[in-house]
């Protein structure tokens, strides 16, 4: 496939799901490279979301709970669907899974979030 043909945002959507943060990021940088204003915005939101636990997996809780922090300022005001992501229930997923990862040993890190469609959208 020609690279101006790949569907980065939804390639960013299958890396996330799979736990494949790093390259998650890579693929919604594409994206993000391409947006403007509010999408731009909320496109930076879910890359500081995969980045967050992808220092949380590597052990540097300081820089997940940065990035978290950066990424909830991004995602808190969109509605609860964004092209096609269940939003609403990866802010309540993100919530808890920061609270429990950021109280324990980060080698027993608790399941990774997943995003997940909206009710009226397909991936």
């Amino acid at each position: 496939m020609a690279d101006k043909d790949r569907d980065y945002f939804q390639e960013g959507i299958e890396l996330f799901n799979a736990g494949r943060f790093f390259e998650c990021h890579e693929a919604w940088e594409q994206v993000w490279n391409r947006s403007y204003g509010d999408e731009k915005v909320a496109i930076q939101g879910l890359i500081q979301t995969a980045v967050a636990i992808l220092h949380l997996e590597r052990g540097n809780r300081e820089g997940a709970e940065s990035q978290y922090a950066k990424a909830r300022a991004k995602l808190d005001p969109l509605p609860d669907d964004f092209k096609g992501i269940a939003v609403g229930e990866l802010r309540r997923t993100l919530s808890e899974f920061f609270d429990r990862a950021l109280g324990h040993d980060p080698k027993s890190l608790p399941a990774r979030p997943r995003l997940s469609r909206s009710a009226d959208k397909n991936f």
